[in-house]
């Protein structure tokens, strides 16, 4: 009896101890895995248990509320997007919180988005999509991963750009999308690289371009936007974390090590580089922080241009 009691007091006192890995997007997205390979990183590093919880819903805003909410004291990590951080402060009315309330702790990796379309559409290259799309006025729809996100507004873009007329198509998730762009049900999106790429390579899938700077490790054979004489549509998605302000810098300086441990780990990268992420490993509150925020003026300008409000 009293061991049975013992253990479930170590239990409980393990469960207490253990920091939360807030992640503001459903389990099996591309968040997910770099999620769960970094936090068992630094874990171990830390010696101290991490459990990764899926907060999904308004585009992450449940889940940056509730670590906003908690305590400052290093016990909730948020799981940052570039769209949550950029973009959610000019597509949601009335937030509760803003990237003051918060302490960047490490842009961990980045990631291009690539233009897909279904086998079926007859073009392989840009032009050949445009001229295509203005044969079918007010017929096709873009895909995205969600509402207010890159995915969302570069198709947007899209439209300004080539004088095209093609409708939204919101999906909840990129793993949704893909699976959508594959069957046939929507026919070209802007789509993470990381679930894409595979049914690419597959033919499954056919890569237009990619929005990084460089061409991308996992499809060397896509030319880039800008190659394509079109840099505006220049963008990585990004992962990384973050805790709230006022967390004691002792905490803030003990989560960073073991999170810098993590993304220089050569074992960690080569999974995360499998998975289509470059990986920077950046770090530096006051930067990260002041380039969230220039980041944010550009697509604070994109969200007003096409008139979207979150609900």
């Amino acid at each position: 009896m009293l061991a049975s009691v013992l253990m479930m007091s170590a239990a409980a006192q393990a469960q207490s101890n253990a920091i939360r890995f807030i992640v503001g997007a459903a389990a099996g997205g591309a968040i997910d895995p770099y999620a769960r390979v970094i936090a068992d990183h630094m874990a171990a590093t830390m010696k101290r248990t991490i459990i990764i919880e899926n907060k999904p819903g308004a585009n992450g805003n449940i889940a940056i509320q509730m670590v906003a909410d908690a305590p400052a004291d290093g016990s909730l990590v948020w799981v940052g997007t570039q769209s949550m951080t950029e973009i959610n402060p000019s597509a949601y009315d009335n937030l509760r919180w803003s990237m003051d309330d918060f302490v960047p702790l490490i842009r961990g990796v980045e990631a291009p988005m690539v233009l897909v379309t279904h086998p079926s559409v007859p073009a392989k290259t840009l032009d050949e999509l445009v001229a295509w799309i203005k044969t079918k006025p007010g017929q096709l729809n873009y895909a995205s991963f969600n509402p207010g996100t890159p995915s969302h507004f570069f198709g947007f873009q899209l439209n300004q750009r080539f004088g095209l007329d093609l409708t939204h198509l919101p999906y909840r998730g990129s793993g949704l999308q893909a699976n959508d762009l594959v069957a046939g049900h929507a026919l070209l999106g802007f789509a993470q690289i990381n679930n894409t790429a595979p049914q690419i390579k597959q033919g499954n899938l056919r890569a237009i371009a990619t929005t990084g700077e460089q061409r991308s490790p996992l499809l060397p054979d896509v030319p880039t936007f800008a190659e394509l004489k079109h840099p505006e549509f220049t963008a990585s998605i990004w992962f990384g974390l973050l805790v709230k302000k006022g967390t004691p810098q002792p905490v803030i300086d003990e989560l960073v090590q073991a999170a810098k441990a993590a993304h220089t780990d050569p074992k960690v990268k080569a999974t995360l580089e499998a998975q289509g992420f470059e990986v920077s490993g950046r770090t530096g509150s006051d930067a990260l922080l002041a380039d969230i925020k220039k980041q944010g003026q550009r697509w604070g300008e994109l969200v007003k241009a096409a008139g979207f409000k979150a609900d």
